[in-house]
Order: structure tokens, then sequence, then C-alpha cells
């Protein structure tokens, strides 16, 4: 009985355990996009001045066309005294916002609580947010998303920073939200 016992151990490992070992190989376009390790500076990545919020400017940083991320995406934003992020929620990933300078009033859920340089904002997916600088300086944050997609949104409402930005109709934001509205519902 104990060989027996021995035997079917030795075949559940050979046929179970052993494939599961081997690694997978990538799909075509995995290996093609293979994340990059970066290290960004404050200045680099892709900047871009929002088109329905002219004057404020964010860059890309990570994402799947910045690095190669299929998980996440960050992006810094440079909001200028009386600035508003609209209310909005993103039903498919959580986020982060870590504010660096300024001041911001945080509307998280049905919470508003004013928020200072050194900051964290976590926001559960699902959850209705907006931010706007109260103060007097620039507020500057990071926002870390837990699954990329928001940034192709942004970069539908923006322009390269030095192109000229030329405002957008209600039309035409509606029409984007509704495009990206997998990745942002906005209010």
């Amino acid at each position: 009985m104990r060989h027996v016992l021995l035997a079917i151990g030795i075949t559940t490992i050979a046929f179970c355990g052993f494939p599961a070992a081997r690694p997978i190989p990538p799909k075509q376009s995995e290996s093609a996009n293979k994340p990059t390790p970066m290290i960004l500076e404050s200045g680099e990545g892709e900047k871009r001045e929002f088109r329905a919020r002219p004057g404020v400017t964010f860059t890309l940083k990570i994402g799947p066309k910045n690095g190669g991320s299929e998980t996440m995406a960050v992006v810094t934003e440079d909001m200028a005294p009386g600035d508003k992020i609209p209310i909005h929620r993103h039903p498919h990933a959580d986020e982060l916002i870590l504010i660096q300078s300024g001041t911001g009033k945080v509307m998280l859920g049905d919470r508003v609580q004013v928020a200072h340089a050194g900051a964290i904002v976590f926001i559960p997916r699902d959850t209705w947010i907006s931010m706007e600088n109260i103060g007097t300086d620039h507020l500057t944050h990071t926002d870390l998303w837990s699954a990329s997609g928001h940034e192709e949104y942004m970069r539908a409402v923006s322009v390269p920073v030095g192109q000229p930005v030329v405002p957008m109709t209600e039309q035409e934001l509606m029409e984007i939200r509704q495009k990206y509205a997998h990745y942002a519902l906005f209010q």
C-alpha cells in the first residue's frame, strides 16, 4: 500500500506540479512590449497640457506607452490656484494621489477634507473624487492607478506642451468622456 501511495504522489507531482513549474512562453504582444526599468527625474516624461483646463500641465510617467507597464499608470500634475479636477470615479482601478506641494480641498465619496503637502489620498475603484487647489501656490501631485487606461483619456483631452491649445467644445468633451467611460465616469 505504501508503494501505491508513493507512486500516486510521484505521478501527481510529475503531471501536475511539473507543468506548473515550467515557464509559460510570453505571447507575441507581451514580449514586444516588455516593461522597461526606468528612473525618471521630475522633469522627464510625456509633458502635456489640458485642452479643457488650459494652463494646467501634467506629465505621463508610466503606462503602456511610457515604460511598457500594462498593470499601472503614473501621472504628475501641476494645478494652478483655483484649478479643479472635476468629480469623477474610476470603475477599473484604485488610485493614489500623493500631494507634493500646495493645499487642496479633496472630495472623496461623501467626505470633504483639506489636504496639504505630504498627504496621500487613497481612492478605491468606483469612489467619487475631485480636488481643488484652494491655496495661493501651485498644487503638485502624483497620481497612480492600479490599472492602466485612464492615461489614454488624458491624452485625448490634451496636447503636447508647446503645441497650440485649442479649447474643447462641450460636445467634444462629452464624446471623449463617453469613449473612455470604462476608465473614468464624470458627474
